[in-house]
């Protein structure tokens, strides 16, 4: 007799989460805490799933995913807007905690998405790090736009504030600058990123935390991955406008940057920016096909371990 897969879905909150399973429908509530993931790993190696799904639900589920994935369960974050949509399709409007979990196991069953593995220790120290220095240059600009408006009375709380803000942000680029500087694979890799005219440490650092596939896809998946892939939009003859979807927006947005100083200061970039503006595309559109260029040249130059050359970027 073959054996029944099981499938697992585990809908995350703050303070529990709520387990079921399929195709036997147990189903059961734990804390969502580090002293009651023994049990849980113990009970769900009794039964030998097949894949068991989570959802990325802003950092809720990173011990619960790691302490899994220590283990050696097969486990996976997936997108919480597809589930959503894949519970909408099944007709499932209501929703709820248990209904979220039974939902997740039959996505787990249906779509089996791939275990991907997690990032090691260093890396998400690193990726924390970056979030961490978004926040505090989020902070700095607030503050100052409020500085150019703000009266006598609150103008040096201002000034003290921004001046630690920008002490801190000094500080956390120095930490990060140590972190890479002691790992020979990352100075090496971003000294590599560095070499293309218009990447800074910035781009480069959210490379490394942020995108670790990066020289291991090809073009296309990675295109997608990112959120620069053109999808389609046609029905019989109606021929839409392509547009981008979806993807990493933290390496899109660092992306972004990045390909707007390259269309300034590296001559491959702009001269494919020019092409597309000569050719009636709007500027964004224009810009989004750089990016798009500048991804695939720095998938190949990691893949290739070849620094910027003018003839890789042709």
């Amino acid at each position: 007799m073959v054996p029944t897969s099981v499938f697992v879905g585990i809908d995350v909150a703050k303070a529990h989460l709520d387990v079921a399973v399929r195709p036997s429908e147990e189903a059961w509530r734990a804390p969502n805490a580090d002293a009651a993931f023994p049990d849980l790993i113990t009970r769900l190696q009794a039964l030998t799933p097949t894949l068991i799904v989570l959802e990325a639900t802003g950092g809720y589920e990173h011990a619960v995913l790691g302490a899994l994935a220590a283990a050696g369960l097969p486990v996976v974050a997936v997108n919480p807007r597809q589930v959503r949509d894949f519970a909408k399709a099944l007709g499932l409007l209501a929703k709820t905690d248990q209904i979220d979990a039974g939902v997740l196991a039959t996505f787990a069953d249906r779509l089996r998405p791939a275990v991907r593995p997690l990032p090691d220790a260093d890396t998400a120290e690193l990726s924390a790090l970056l979030t961490r220095r978004r926040q505090l240059v989020d902070m700095l600009v607030a503050e100052r736009h409020r500085l150019a408006q703000a009266r006598p009375a609150v103008r040096r709380n201002l000034e003290q504030h921004i001046r630690w803000l920008e002490q801190r942000l000094h500080d956390l680029d120095d930490d990060l600058t140590r972190r890479i500087q002691r790992s020979p694979v990352w100075r090496a890799k971003e000294d590599l990123l560095r070499s293309v005219p218009g990447i800074g440490p910035i781009l480069a650092r959210t490379l490394l935390a942020d995108l670790p596939e990066l020289g291991q896809l090809a073009r296309r998946p990675l295109a997608a991955l990112v959120g620069v892939a053109p999808f389609n939009c046609d029905s019989g003859r109606h021929r839409g406008r392509r547009r981008i979807w979806g993807g990493r927006a933290r390496v899109r947005a660092a992306l972004y940057m990045a390909t707007l100083v390259a269309s300034r200061h590296n001559a491959d970039i702009r001269t494919c920016y020019q092409r597309h503006l000569a050719a009636g595309k709007p500027k964004k559109v224009a810009l989004t096909a750089c990016m798009h260029k500048l991804l695939t040249i720095l998938n190949a130059m990691v893949r290739s371990n070849q620094p910027w050359r003018d003839a890789l970027a042709q």
